[in-house]
């Protein structure tokens, strides 16, 4: 039976040894643990794959066309059976027809229609005697991308049909036919969307996320290996040490990064490799950043199982707090703050401007500053926290 001496001394060399490692021999023991557990294995390599095929697929159409719509004809002419025609030979809309206005609006309810038009009684009459008309277009608020596509068909519907009656009206005036169709649209208006040429859903969100994604598995899966490192009192080491496994998790995500940047988004044929130079130098920044910040969180949680019990419910705030799918100015002031100390705040516009817009490094610098700057911060933490656990270890 070891005495209590005995046994403080040998808790005295194994630590004088763990921080006595060398930067290489704590890279190399850190991919031996990470392929030599399985749960970190599959959280930092194997659950990126599975997202990069998986998570776009839902996007794959990328375009909602053919959206189910009503249409309430009150008029029964010439002019609301055309209006009815362009409306159903819009690419956006799939058309039906309702006897009423409560009857559409009961579809809507039963989701059967996403929205539906009203022509009025009296339509053509007014457009004849040239008094102003109207048609109503009502559309479900609560699904946004559908309620945008049932205003776009109806209104193209409606501005071809009025654009032909004016044409129309202004030849029968005298006016020569291609003057009269001119006249219609004195300053053409032609929109050409940059960086998102399909205007997509799928090439908007898919390049954001995935920098979520990688994220955070990396800070899951580091903070479940220092966990488990905490439970069998193997997580103390030398700087050198610390800056070795950081390096060698930073590799893996890379790995995975270059996958996502080279391979993924072109499987999808999402715009990517326009700065393909600054992208892999953001890679190099971000990982190791978030590695970092993942053995800080690891050291403070201190259990395998509390990262995933606490990282996993963060990932949707983090997104928004990112100002990418809400302007970060109309968040409130506390969280315009708090939102600074996450890295995706800075990477995920970095990383859209690099890749799918073509921004120069110089143009992205304060992204790669911030960057820079959060894993100081981490790094000192780390180090903070390094100091103080051992210590309070000694007296367990």
């Amino acid at each position: 039976m070891s005495s209590p001496l005995n046994t403080k001394q040998n808790n005295a060399k194994a630590t004088t040894s763990l921080t006595a490692q060398t930067f290489w021999a704590s890279f190399s023991q850190t991919i031996k643990d990470v392929f030599g557990d399985k749960g970190v294995l599959l959280m930092l390599i194997i659950a990126p794959i599975i997202y990069g095929f998986f998570y776009p697929w839902p996007y794959s159409t990328e375009v909602v066309n053919h959206v189910p719509v009503g249409i309430v004809d009150h008029d029964n002419s010439n002019l609301s059976r055309t209006l009815a025609r362009y409306a159903s030979a819009s690419p956006y809309l799939d058309t039906e027809h309702f006897i009423n206005e409560q009857a559409a609006k009961e579809a809507i309810w039963s989701d059967q229609i996403a929205g539906y038009m009203v022509i009025p009684s009296g339509l053509e009459e007014q457009v004849m005697s040239g008094q102003q008309a109207y048609v109503s277009v009502l559309g479900n608020g609560g699904y946004f991308i559908l309620n945008k596509n049932v205003q776009l068909g109806f209104s193209k519907a409606v501005g071809t049909v009025s654009a032909g009656i004016k044409v129309k009206k202004n030849i029968a005036k005298g006016a020569y036919a291609p003057t009269a169709a001119q006249s219609v649209q004195a300053v053409p208006l032609q929109i050409m969307p940059l960086y998102n040429q399909t205007e997509g859903y799928g090439a908007y969100v898919v390049p954001a996320v995935s920098v979520i994604i990688l994220q955070q598995t990396l800070l899951m899966a580091t903070a479940m290996l220092i966990g488990t490192w905490y439970e069998q009192r193997r997580h103390a080491a030398s700087v050198r040490g610390w800056l070795g496994r950081i390096t060698a998790l930073s590799t893996l995500s890379f790995i995975i990064g270059c996958f996502y940047y080279g391979w993924a988004f072109e499987l999808h044929h999402y715009p990517r490799g326009q700065n393909m130079l600054g992208t892999l130098l953001f890679l190099a920044l971000f990982c190791p950043t978030v590695a970092t910040l993942g053995c800080v969180l690891g050291l403070w949680f201190r259990q395998r199982e509390r990262s995933m019990q606490i990282l996993i419910f963060i990932s949707l705030p983090i997104f928004f707090l990112s100002g990418y799918p809400w302007p970060a100015d109309q968040l409130p002031q506390v969280l315009q703050v708090i939102r600074w100390i996450v890295p995706t705040t800075p990477a995920i516009n970095t990383s859209v401007q690099l890749n799918q817009m073509g921004a120069s490094i110089s143009q992205v610098a304060i992204g790669f500053y911030a960057l820079a700057g959060l894993w100081l911060l981490y790094f000192v933490l780390l180090l903070f926290l390094r100091k103080r656990i051992p210590q309070k270890r000694a007296y367990l």
